[in-house]
Parts: structure tokens; C-alpha cells; sequence
């Protein structure tokens, strides 16, 4: 029991000071969504790894939590759009319960961005455009990966991958059950790190009739 007595004590004493940059309601945007797009732009602009990496937490009708990573594929004013498979087990639970939250972490430049809402279905238009854009072994993939099932080894993608291949050659469908999900936010909170643990957190909450009401929260 020693060898784990130290190690958790090794990452108790981890720290680090964030003093990178500051967030302040004067120089924030009062539309969230202009706020992310800045936040985003600059995240690609520094080239941190993977920017458009995003957290999704959903919750299954056990009341269970679960998140995975996924690649954003598109934001407007209607929301954030991402794309999988509706089978797999995030798929499932949106279809049971379909509120969520999305959350970046954009370690080097010590942000993180969370995001809360109603997801829905995008259009059947909007999946096959971006399916079609993606290349070609990613289709195929879309049919190989039964996704979140218990296989017996890999051996059953690299089967399915064949067969689905030689079967649709270079003009796959879309699979029905593949396609894209939006999350329409009513609720973003911006968190800057700042030194002595004293963050920035901005939160805009979406109220009836009255657009975004932008609040300072202690962190």
C-alpha cells in the first residue's frame, strides 16, 4: 500500500499558477456565442492540440452520467453541431433525456468553456452534406463501427470495414442511423484561470424575451 500512498501524495502536491490572461465583463462580448467564436479563433490561432475537441455529458434513464469527446463540426445562432452515430450509447441516451452540456478545455491558454441546452437532430440535408465532405475510410467507418456494442475483437471492424467497402466501393451512403446532433444553448459560463486561484467565471443565462443576462460567478 506504500508504492500508492506516495503517488497519490505526488499528485496532491501538483499546482500550477494560471496568469496567462484575464476575463472582464467590459472587455467580454454580451452575446455569448461571440465570446466562443473569439475564444475558438484564438484556441486554432495558438495551435493548441485539438481545439475543437469537446467534451458531451449526457444522462441515461438510471440517471447515470456519462461523457465522451467529440470534434465540434459547426456553430451558429441556432447552436453547436456535432456528428456520430444515433445508436451508440450518447445517441440512446439524448433520445431518452435530451438535455446535455458541452465543455472545452483549452489547457494552454487556461480556459475552459461550458455549455448547456436542448440538443436536437439536425436535418437529414445537413447529415448527408457533411457525411459526404468527410473522406472516404471515415465513411466506410460510419458502417464498419457498431458503436458502443460489445464486439469480440477487433477482427470484426476490419471485417466490416472490407465488406462495407467492397460492397459501396467509392460512393457510400450515409448510413441511417449515422448523422448530426445540435445542442441549442440556454446557458454558457466562460472560466478564465487567474493567480491564487482567484478565476474569472463568466455565466450567461438565456431569460424569456429578455436575450442573454451576463453574470460574474465566484470560482
Amino acid at each position: 500500500m506504500l508504492p500508492i500512498l506516495v503517488r497519490m501524495t505526488s499528485i496532491a502536491s501538483l499546482r500550477k499558477s494560471y496568469e496567462r490572461a484575464e476575463l472582464n465583463e467590459d472587455a467580454s462580448h454580451s452575446d455569448p456565442l461571440q465570446q466562443f467564436e473569439q475564444w475558438l479563433n484564438e484556441a486554432i490561432q495558438s495551435e493548441v492540440p485539438e481545439p475543437n475537441a469537446m467534451t458531451v455529458a449526457t444522462v441515461a434513464s438510471n440517471l447515470r452520467p456519462s461523457t465522451r469527446v467529440v470534434l465540434i463540426k459547426g456553430y451558429d445562432k441556432r447552436g453547436i453541431t456535432w456528428f456520430t452515430n444515433y445508436e451508440s450509447q450518447k445517441g440512446q441516451e439524448l433520445a431518452g433525456n435530451p438535455f446535455a452540456a458541452l465543455q472545452f478545455h483549452w489547457v494552454e491558454l487556461e480556459r475552459v468553456v461550458r455549455i448547456e441546452g436542448v440538443v436536437e437532430k439536425v436535418s437529414d440535408a445537413e447529415s448527408d452534406e457533411y457525411f459526404h465532405s468527410r473522406p472516404l475510410d471515415s465513411r466506410i467507418g460510419a458502417w464498419a463501427s457498431p458503436q458502443s456494442q460489445v464486439i469480440s475483437g477487433r477482427g470484426v471492424l476490419v471485417a466490416n470495414a472490407a465488406k462495407f467497402g467492397a460492397k459501396f466501393l467509392l460512393q457510400p451512403p450515409r448510413p441511417p442511423h449515422w448523422g448530426g446532433y445540435r445542442l441549442k444553448p440556454d446557458n454558457w459560463q466562460f472560466w478564465q484561470g487567474r493567480k491564487s486561484r482567484l478565476h474569472d467565471r463568466l455565466r450567461y443565462t438565456l431569460t424569456p424575451g429578455a436575450g442573454w443576462l451576463r453574470e460574474r460567478l465566484a470560482p
